[in-house]
This record gives C-alpha cells, sequence and structure tokens, in this order.
C-alpha cells in the first residue's frame, strides 16, 4: 500500500521527523527558514498531511493548492492563529496542534525574564564586557525587587496559573484578569485574586501576558494600557507579539512610564534590525524562545507528527484545535 504524502515546512526534531518517514512520503523543506509562499503552494499539491510552523500562513489558499485530499494540518505550536481555523472546518479537516506540552517551560522563562528585567541581568552582562566594571559602586545598575512585589497575570490559564505558582515562592501579591476562567474551578492551592483589568494594571509592579492572539487581544496593550500601568512597573510578554503596540511600548519604556520590559515575542518576527526597541538598555530582547527546552520542543515534535499520522489514517486526532469537524457521539 502507497504511504501517504505528507509536506512538512521546516526539519522536526529527530524524535519526530523518524515517525513520519518510517509511514509517509514525506517532502521536506530542507533550510532552516520559513517555507517561501510561492514553493509552499507548488510543494503541498496532493498531500494528505501538512505539518507546518507557526511562521506559516496557512490559509483557503493553501488547502485550495493541496487539493481534496487535504485530510489534516498539524501544527508545531500550541497557538493556531497562523492558520485559518475556521476554513479548515469549514471544509472537515482536522487542525491538530501541542496544548500542556510547553506550560512548565513557557512559565520558567517568562519568569526568567521577569527576574532578568527586574535586576537588569541583561545589563550588567554587557557592563562586565565592554569593559565598564572598574569597581564597586553603591548605586551600578540598580534594580527592582521582586519579592514582595505585586504580579498582575493578563489571561489565567495554565501558563498563567504556572507564573502564579512560581510567584508563590517569592512571595508575591499576584492578580489576575481572565474573563473565561471561573474562580471556582481553579485549583484550591492556587492563591491569586481575580481583578478587573485596570485595577490590575494600576496595582501591578510586573504585569505578564498569557492570551492567545485573537481579533480582542491584537495591540491589546497599547498607550492607552500602558498609561493605566502603575508608573515603573514591568512588562513581560511570552504570549504573542501582536498582543502588544510597539510603538507604544517604545515609548513607555524611553518615558521612563515603564521601568523595563522582557519580551519575547514580536510583530514581525524576528525583529528587524532597524527596530527602534533595539535602542533601549531597558528591554530584554529574546527571540521566541519560551519553549526551547529541549525536552519540551521533543514532545512538541512528537505531538504534532502524532496529529499529522492520525491524521492521514483518517483517525481522530489526539490534539484537535477544532474538534467540531468531527461527528458528535
Amino acid at each position: 500500500m502507497e504511504k501517504p504524502k505528507v509536506f512538512v515546512t521546516r526539519r522536526n526534531l529527530p524524535a519526530g521527523l523518524d515517525l513520519i518517514l518510517a509511514d509517509c512520503q514525506a517532502d521536506i523543506w530542507e533550510i532552516d527558514s520559513p517555507t517561501p509562499r510561492p514553493i509552499l503552494l507548488k510543494r503541498i499539491q496532493g498531500v494528505a498531511g501538512l505539518l507546518s510552523m507557526l511562521s506559516d500562513h496557512i490559509d483557503g489558499e493553501v488547502m485550495d493548492a493541496a487539493g481534496p485530499g487535504l485530510k489534516v494540518i498539524s501544527t508545531y505550536a500550541v497557538g493556531v492563529d497562523n492558520i485559518d481555523v475556521e476554513e479548515a472546518t469549514r471544509r472537515g479537516i482536522p487542525v491538530g496542534h501541542t496544548p500542556d506540552v510547553l506550560t512548565e517551560a513557557t512559565a520558567d522563562f517568562a519568569f526568567a525574564l521577569l527576574m532578568a528585567a527586574a535586576r537588569r541581568v541583561v545589563e550588567a552582562d554587557r557592563y562586565v564586557r565592554t569593559g565598564h566594571w572598574q569597581t564597586w559602586d553603591q548605586t551600578t545598575l540598580l534594580g527592582v525587587e521582586v519579592h514582595g512585589a505585586t504580579l498582575g497575570i493578563v489571561g489565567f490559564g495554565r501558563i498563567g496559573q504556572a507564573m502564579a505558582r512560581r510567584a508563590r515562592g517569592f512571595a508575591m501579591r499576584v492578580l489576575y484578569f481572565d474573563r473565561q476562567v471561573k474562580t471556582g474551578n481553579l485549583p484550591a492551592d492556587l492563591i491569586a485574586e481575580p481583578v478587573d483589568l485596570d485595577t490590575l494594571l494600576r496595582e501591578s509592579d510586573f504585569v505578564s501576558l498569557h492570551v492567545p492572539l485573537t481579533d480582542q487581544t491584537r495591540r491589546w496593550f497599547d498607550a492607552q494600557s500602558f498609561a493605566k500601568m502603575k508608573s515603573g512597573a514591568i512588562l513581560i510578554n511570552t504570549s504573542r507579539g501582536a498582543v502588544v503596540d510597539q510603538p507604544a511600548l517604545h515609548e513607555a519604556l524611553s518615558s521612563g512610564k515603564l521601568t523595563a520590559a522582557g519580551i519575547d515575542v514580536f510583530d514581525p518576527e524576528p525583529l528587524p534590525m532597524d527596530s527602534p526597541l533595539l535602542t533601549l538598555n531597558n528591554l530584554v530582547i529574546t527571540p521566541h524562545i519560551a519553549s526551547a527546552a529541549r525536552e519540551t520542543r521533543e514532545r512538541m515534535a512528537v505531538m504534532a507528527v502524532e496529529n499529522l499520522l492520525a491524521g492521514v489514517r483518517g483517525e481522530r486526532l489526539p490534539h484537535c484545535a477544532n474538534p467540531q469537524v468531527y461527528p458528535k457521539g
């Protein structure tokens, strides 16, 4: 029996790639950059499955190019904002993603950004490497205390809750805002106070974003949001770059409204080298690596491939972002 054809938009980690090669005719984009759109539209023709990355825009045009035999779209990510899920659902195509697996790694990294921004770790590293460290001084690279501060978490799903648990070790007061989360459904050992967004912005020393990118959250944190934040606060974003208005962030950091920020996600990505954000010393910038723990990325690869293989076999995806494609019962 002929193996199903699939297209993989980026070479995957070996843990997942070996599974694909064993069961499928795999066409793999070998270059370490997103598949150019014209090439994607050409090489996806006639495939039964597509394994994409979050940098790939998968819309109706891509689905048309694949043809009627496309059975599954799997993405190597938790979020599916790069995929037209509504269009895939209309066509009866299940969309696979990798939920839960990166919760702890992302929360670890978000807290690492918080600590680095608060205590000016990256600035201090540059200070030493550039020969500025001549003596000890009581005012050199003064940061702000994390212990006992107030952490405001916007988006209180799994990652937001994991962030709150880390804050307990620093005796932080934790506030959260999330319209979808019911207080009664939270774990009993989770100590956090639900508040409206304005209260969270006004009272938090640190604000950490953990929301998906939707029409409602796009450019959500803009000049008005920063104006409402506590003067001297620190912003952390490991969610999606487009949640934050980058020119407004630049102004808030430049003016001193915000003491610092730790940002892992941008719009666009990669961040252009002429971005004004790169001129700021009080901004810790990382290249979308919150989930980049080896164990986490390997589990993500396996989950994404398991979704792909289930789809080409006509089986229910183990992790489906649009389960409504399947009949009930």
